[in-house]
């Protein structure tokens, strides 16, 4: 990602610009130009989520955190409501076994997440006396969670000054800031710079930020199909007023799914999450036919931690402590 040309510290006499444009703010092309509109949208269109309601608390929004990376906001929501109803505290999940935490994860898809958010409220429950750390620092310590969790925690929950950055933002400031219809497949040093100077300088306004421009990533300027004509700042847009330029890097990474290593695990952890107890390898082996791809599948949630392997060829969640 090339960083903007008004990213560059300014001279002390500026050259005059050869056509009107908004000015310059916090170091990139529209800076705080973006604020106000995107906000001001928030304000009007943002989704009643359970995570936003005041009464979902710190330990409500990393739930939530967790469960949406990767995952659409529509199956995250009933086992969101489900695992806060059995587990409304860390100290309510810490104190039941890691499989469990797979057990009631069902078919949210990348299950170490369960095991990372169950190890997160045995720390929180151990080092925090069960209440989720309001600094970055401590919350960045927390087996599990790592630059973006920490950050979106730390604003979502606590209104502190952040730079959020999910796909969802990567997005928009990739097209509203840089001009490209997409952002590098990976989180550049560039992009981490961009955030931090579009973010507001108050935490209040930092943190509405940081939620409006998610909810515009997720709702308006989406990845397939954006629609311009209710974006707020359409007019400010640099992807917009370039004429909507193709994608012209790396291919972008597509999810595949079907006859993958990814769908023989989920099957062979459905059968063990509605089990009552331990599973034998014979009931196994019925979920997937090639062998070779069955023994791997299963090896590989034995190595993450999420099955249990026992005597006499006998398989079970975890029950152990959970693995970061």
């Amino acid at each position: 990602m090339t960083a903007s040309p008004s990213s560059a510290s300014p001279s002390p006499s500026p050259a005059p610009s050869p056509a009107p444009a908004p000015a310059p703010a916090q170091g990139t092309a529209q800076g705080s130009a973006l604020h106000s509109p995107v906000i001001a949208w928030f304000d009007a269109h943002a989704r009643d989520l359970p995570w936003r309601r005041p009464e979902a608390g710190p330990w409500g929004v990393m739930v939530s955190e967790f469960m949406l990376q990767q995952t659409p906001v529509v199956r995250v929501l009933p086992v969101y409501e489900q695992w806060l109803a059995r587990w409304p505290r860390p100290a309510d999940l810490a104190a039941e076994a890691p499989g469990e935490a797979v057990r009631a994860w069902g078919r949210l898809g990348y299950p170490r997440r369960a095991l990372r958010l169950h190890g997160a409220a045995v720390a929180i429950t151990e080092r925090h006396s069960g209440d989720v750390p309001r600094e970055h620092a401590q919350l960045l310590a927390l087996p599990g969670i790592g630059e973006y969790t920490a950050a979106a925690v730390a604003s979502f929950a606590y209104g502190q000054r952040h730079a959020v950055l999910d796909t969802n933002v990567r997005r928009v400031f990739a097209r509203t800031a840089t001009g490209v219809e997409y952002p590098p497949n990976a989180t550049t040093a560039a992009e981490r710079r961009l955030a931090r100077e579009l973010l507001p300088a108050d935490e209040p306004t930092a943190a509405r930020w940081a939620a409006a421009s998610m909810e515009l990533g997720a709702l308006v300027c989406t990845a397939k199909s954006p629609d311009c004509a209710r974006c707020p700042v359409a007019g400010l847009c640099a992807w917009r007023l370039a004429g909507k330029p193709a994608h012209e890097g790396p291919p972008r990474r597509g999810q595949t799914y079907a006859g993958t290593d990814r769908q023989v695990r989920g099957r062979l952890l459905a059968v063990l999450r509605e089990a009552v107890g331990p599973v034998p390898q014979s009931v196994l082996d019925t979920v997937w036919d090639e062998p070779v791809q069955r023994a791997r599948a299963l090896d590989g949630l034995v190595s993450d931690g999420l099955v249990e392997p026992l005597a006499q060829g006998m398989y079970r969640l975890p029950q152990g402590p959970a693995r970061s």
